[in-house]
């Protein structure tokens, strides 16, 4: 079994990195890359402003990893730094040898109001997908930290305690202060030693990790009262576990009132969850109630098959199956609101549980018509196996029949489904998300995709592929949990 587990993670990997490449590709070479600017406001601002324009794009370019872009500023500090002055000049022989001698492969321009030479070189696709999948994993150590201001920065790494006086392993040079840490918050246990990095939002969220886009909480700063490292206590949204290291000439006073190092640079607590959390929360509450409501009701259908409940159940499954979902999810929000309940979640937002109940009931009922569809027809396939008709034949009862017997068979094939259901969660509910306007993860790859956020594009089908992959293994491994005769076997899969 754990040579079968190691291949289907080694195929995994495998079919994710396909994906993400087939992704890459096709955003990189076949969209214009001029689009990422269209819904950009402050593009807008400078599109008048030549030099400005030209700027702000190839900026932006190198940022997201299109091209290599370097000003005359940079190339006179990086090849005639004796004569920065002269070389700075619009036409001086200085930059005109150190473009011919350095950058002859480099398309070179220069700023109409300025005359300043600028260069640019496009990357190719494979420089972009090696970079992509080289930075992904981001391992902290004492010598991440680069600052000039700092030349006596010490580096290591070491056992500590945090403000709150608890042990933590800490580091200095690391780009984290706190590597591994503890607090109330499940699971307790925390690290900032290896962190994913899917690149940066563009032109949504300008240039915000897009890890950061989706995990961190949403809405109003909280604030509570914290004691800081110099010993002073203030009302702070700061979260101190997650400060990581800001260059010297960027401290200010607001910074050396509060820490006692350059660890100053902090994410900041919100009320509202991530929008993660968010989806998470919604889906995994729909999916209990869509369980709760199908599972019985498909294992009555089947006792009672042809009976009045059946055809009820039937009924019921048909109209799910016909009922558009968009159309169902309108139906079912104002009813709701004819009950008093909010059209959207914002109106009462987070804290209020009202916000939950109507976009969680709708969004479980729109799950109910296949599972019950599916658990009806699990239970019929076992109810006519060999098997059950010996039971019979020993004189058990039909309820025991059912409790003991089919239902422990008919549940396998629903509990391979489990683990896609809750980890898919995840990903959102785009149509209930859009019209009950939660803050979820549902329209970040359909605004991605509008708004020409490519790097947002090609983390989210990075991500939403590996949590599809992995919830099926999760799902076979899950099976031979339920039922120890099915094996994992590398010849067929299961037996």
């Amino acid at each position: 079994m754990k040579k079968y587990i190691g291949g289907r993670i080694v195929r995994a990997i495998l079919s994710i990195f396909i994906v993400t490449v087939i992704a890459m590709t096709m955003i990189y070479t076949l969209i214009p890359r001029k689009l990422i600017f269209k819904t950009d406001p402050n593009y807008q601002k400078v599109a008048s402003k030549t030099d400005d324009r030209a700027r702000y794009m190839n900026t932006a370019y190198e940022r997201l990893g299109y091209i290599t872009f370097e000003e005359q500023g940079d190339m006179c500090k990086a090849y005639a730094k004796d004569n920065y002055d002269a070389c700075m000049e619009a036409d001086s022989s200085y930059i005109n040898e150190i473009v011919e001698e350095h950058y002859s492969d480099y398309t070179i321009k220069r700023y109409k109001g300025t005359g300043l030479v600028y260069a640019t070189k496009d990357q190719p696709i494979a420089s972009i997908v090696f970079n992509f999948f080289k930075n992904m994993i981001v391992i902290d150590h004492p010598y991440r930290v680069n600052d000039p201001s700092n030349p006596d920065l010490e580096r290591k790494i070491y056992w500590g305690t945090d403000y709150n006086g608890l042990p933590a392993l800490m580091g200095s040079g690391t780009e984290h202060k706190y590597l591994i840490y503890f607090d109330s918050s499940f699971p307790f246990v925390h690290q900032n030693i290896i962190s994913i990095n899917l690149g940066q939002s563009y032109p949504s969220y300008a240039y915000v990790d897009i890890i950061k886009v989706i995990s961190q909480g949403q809405g109003s700063e909280k604030s509570t009262v914290q004691k800081f490292e110099t010993g002073i206590e203030s009302t702070s949204a700061v979260i101190q576990h997650s400060c990581t290291y800001k260059n010297t000439k960027n401290l200010d006073k607001l910074d050396t009132n509060k820490f006692l190092d350059n660890y100053a640079q902090c994410d900041t607590m919100k009320k509202d969850p991530s929008m993660i959390g968010t989806s998470m929360l919604f889906g995994v509450l729909g999916l209990c109630i869509a369980y709760i409501i199908a599972v019985p009701c498909g294992m009555l259908m089947a006792s009672y098959k042809g009976k009045l409940f059946d055809h009820i159940g039937t009924v019921w499954i048909n109209f799910m199956i016909a009922v558009p979902s968009l159309a169902f999810i309108f139906f079912g929000r104002q009813i709701f609101y004819l009950l008093g309940f909010p059209l959207a979640f914002p109106t009462y937002g987070a804290q209020d549980v009202r916000s939950y109940i109507p976009a969680v009931v709708v969004l479980g009922l729109l799950n109910t018509g296949s599972l019950m569809l599916w658990t009806r027809r699990y239970m019929l396939d076992q109810a006519s196996a060999d098997y059950v008709k010996f039971a019979r034949a020993k004189g058990l009862s039909q309820n025991e029949i059912y409790r003991k017997h089919i239902m422990r068979n008919a549940i396998i094939p629903m509990v391979h489904n489990l683990p896609a259901n809750i980890i898919l969660t995840i990903t959102g509910a785009v149509l209930t998300e859009t019209v009950f306007a939660i803050p979820g993860t549902g329209k970040l790859l359909p605004d991605a995709i509008s708004e020409h956020n490519n790097s947002m594009i090609v983390a989210l089908t990075a991500l939403y592929t590996s949590l599809s992959i992995m919830s099926v293994l999760l799902g076979d491994i899950l099976m031979t949990l339920v039922d120890p005769r099915i094996k994992l076997t590398d010849d067929g899969g299961t037996n």
